[in-house]
């Protein structure tokens, strides 16, 4: 699963990484983004990308409480294709959710160890995402869920799912313009290529999602 994660880069680097035209309004980079806030996504409007903020924890249009994007923070890629809340979105609303670092607990016994996981190979990377918008008499809400594999072999050790990566090259791909079918989105992110990945330990202190500083990120002596 994925349910912390970093995004520190200044918005120049960002706006050049992924191709976006237009600043970014209220960016702020994060130590600590947690579920239930606003995270950075990049979609394609059908005429261009566009960078803004998503509310983490997905609210399907249908849903008759907001509450339930607690519960949806995650889609499983295997099964995303078949699933009322995730289908629709799998055909016309991807998105690309920035990011520089994820977070994952290695469990140790009785403990769980707080892990900051990066790319060997480049500092910026998209997660796989979808998004839809939910209205409820006067209130509007755009959301947002990252979607999961099985953890590759260097995160078998860590955790048994994963967020998906998109690798350098395929993010356009993924929230190109038009409609593809859900399957076809899924075989798409089933044949992705994965990338080298590293980590570290990090302190408990990441654990409460009030923490945001660079505390967060600083590896244990």
């Amino acid at each position: 699963m994925c349910g912390r994660f970093t995004l520190l880069a200044d918005e120049v680097k960002i706006l050049q990484e992924f191709g976006i035209n237009q600043p970014i309004d209220h960016y702020q980079p994060s130590y600590n983004i947690a579920p239930g806030q606003n995270v950075l996504a990049i979609i394609h409007d059908g005429k261009e990308k566009r960078a803004g903020y998503l509310r983490w924890g997905l609210i399907p249009s249908w849903a008759n409480d907001e509450k339930v994007g607690y519960k949806m923070i995650n889609a499983r890629s295997e099964t995303a294709h078949e699933k009322p809340s995730f289908q629709r979105l799998m055909a016309r609303k991807r998105c690309l959710i920035v990011a520089d670092s994820f977070y994952e607990w290695k469990r140790d016994g009785g403990e769980k160890q707080p892990k900051r996981i990066q790319l060997g190979d480049r500092e910026l990377f998209a997660f796989a995402g979808l998004w839809d918008k939910w209205e409820h008499d006067e209130q509007k809400l755009f959301t947002c869920t990252i979607l999961t594999k099985a953890a590759n072999p260097f995160m078998q050790d860590i955790h048994h799912r994963m967020p998906i990566i998109l690798p350098k090259g395929r993010e356009d791909a993924w929230i190109e313009a038009g409609e593809q079918s859900p399957e076809e989105a899924y075989h798409f992110l089933q044949a992705l290529e994965m990338e080298e990945l590293q980590a570290y330990d990090v302190a408990s202190y990441v654990n409460s999602a009030k923490n945001n500083d660079a505390e967060c990120i600083a590896p244990l002596a």
